[in-house]
């Protein structure tokens, strides 16, 4: 996928170096949280700012939001709701991201990650992409439903995939790889309800003066997300595209091939043991049409199942950006 950006814009104006108090907004985007979390965490357990502009907007402090942070670290491994307040009450403040206070001092930052030991490994990302990873940590549907939203309404679709969604769902993958067999929840759950986001992108209205693109996984190729949102991107732009999903058999693909008469087919493969480069010979060799006015499809691959290989016949795809790109120069007009 695209280049993973550090997202460089501050989340309040500062004075002093010190960080301003956030809106309510701001502070469930940082954290990862739905913005009606933190206010029933409020109203059950008394974690609330400690200041309210004109006696009724929330402003969060850093001092408030450090106690969040270690509200949530402590969720995320599993300690229920109203002991993690209390805990997070009684400790010392500090400012988000420091160390904890020891002796009304505040130490030098910590480098445990936000979440504990149950963080995920990101990197250097957008702060939005932070916030997911904590809520699908913690199991937490309706925030990452509400994060979900609000990052494709804010960026885009395209934008958010590359820059938030992808390295999510990378980091879970990773996570899971490497803790024998845990976090596989957090990936289903995350993968989930990313598909539902992409379902909910409004489309513009398909064009019927071209031929659609044929959208599918590879035979046992599970991994569809990619391609979902790749079908949501053209489906933005009222391309037309027919989306079949994961592991289609070959035999339909053709079938479908050929009923369909498609601009492209595009294949995804997510590791090189679904990758086949016959299917790609036969799809590429699929005509249609009267006699002397045949008919192929561009075949377009996309995957890193892909990589390494040499498929003549089929142009490679990298990123979703490009690959809309890519699609769109295939139509008139």
């Amino acid at each position: 996928m695209g280049r993973v950006k550090a997202d460089s814009r501050p989340e309040g104006p500062a004075e002093d170096g010190v960080t301003a108090a956030l809106s309510t907004g701001a502070v469930a985007r940082r954290l990862g949280v739905a913005p009606t979390t933190l206010r029933s965490w409020e109203r059950r357990y008394a974690i609330g700012p400690a200041t309210r502009e004109d006696g009724r907007h929330r402003r969060w402090t850093p001092e408030d939001i450090s106690r969040l942070e270690e509200m949530c670290r402590l969720t995320a491994q599993g300690v229920p709701p109203a002991e993690a307040a209390r805990a997070a009450m009684s400790a010392p403040a500090a400012t988000p991201g420091s160390g904890p206070a020891r002796n009304g001092q505040e130490t030098a930052p910590s480098s445990r990650a936000p979440g504990g030991p149950n963080a995920l490994p990101l990197g250097d990302v957008r702060q939005e992409c932070r916030g997911l990873a904590r809520a699908a940590v913690r199991l937490d549907a309706p925030a990452v439903d509400a994060l979900l939203d609000a990052v494709l309404a804010e960026h885009g679709l395209v934008t958010a995939w590359e820059e938030v969604v992808a390295p999510t769902l990378h980091a879970v993958g990773r996570k899971w790889a490497t803790s024998g067999e845990r976090y596989v929840e957090v990936e289903h759950l995350l993968s989930w309800h990313v598909s539902s986001a992409l379902r909910r992108v409004r489309y513009a209205v398909e064009r019927s003066d071209v031929p659609p693109v044929l959208l599918a996984c590879v035979p046992g190729e599970q991994h569809s997300l990619p391609v979902e949102a790749l079908a949501a991107a053209l489906g933005e732009r009222g391309l037309p595209a027919r989306m079949f999903g994961p592991a289609l058999p070959a035999e339909a693909l053709h079938d479908a091939v050929r009923r369909l008469g498609p601009a492209a087919v595009v294949l995804w493969a997510q590791s090189r043991s679904t990758a086949d480069r016959s299917l790609v010979q036969k799809v590429s060799g699929i005509h249609w049409g009267v006699k002397g006015a045949r008919k192929r499809p561009a075949v377009l691959i996309a995957g890193p199942g892909w990589a390494g290989g040499a498929y003549p016949g089929a142009l490679r795809l990298h990123g979703l950006g490009s690959a809309v790109d890519v699609v769109e120069a295939l139509f008139p007009g």
